[in-house]
């Protein structure tokens, strides 16, 4: 049990720096949110997964516990904010 709960805390670790790694711009609340809601979302949904698998698969409750993690970030990212270059804007004029 101690042995996969640190296994999700690391992968949404992993989920919440790789996303403001590759798409820093998507994401302007605050590193420590974002993390923070990665690792908090991929321990919920392991140990949700693992007591509806009847500890079973661990497998699928790791893969799962990453799929879960990653969909909940998502809703922080912020597309509106960045123009068709990747680049941030900086006025807060929407666009015609």
């Amino acid at each position: 049990m101690l042995v996969e709960t640190i296994a999700y805390a690391l992968i949404g670790l992993a989920v919440g720096t790789g996303v403001l790694v590759l798409l820093p711009e998507y994401f302007p609340a605050a590193r420590t949110m974002t993390v923070s809601t990665a690792v908090v979302a991929a321990l919920l949904a392991g140990l949700i997964a693992r007591y509806a698998l009847d500890e079973r698969a661990p497998g699928a409750s790791l893969a799962l516990s990453a799929v879960c993690s990653a969909l909940l970030v998502s809703v922080l990212a912020r597309p509106d904010l960045v123009d068709r270059t990747g680049r941030r804007r900086t006025g807060r004029h929407r666009p015609a």
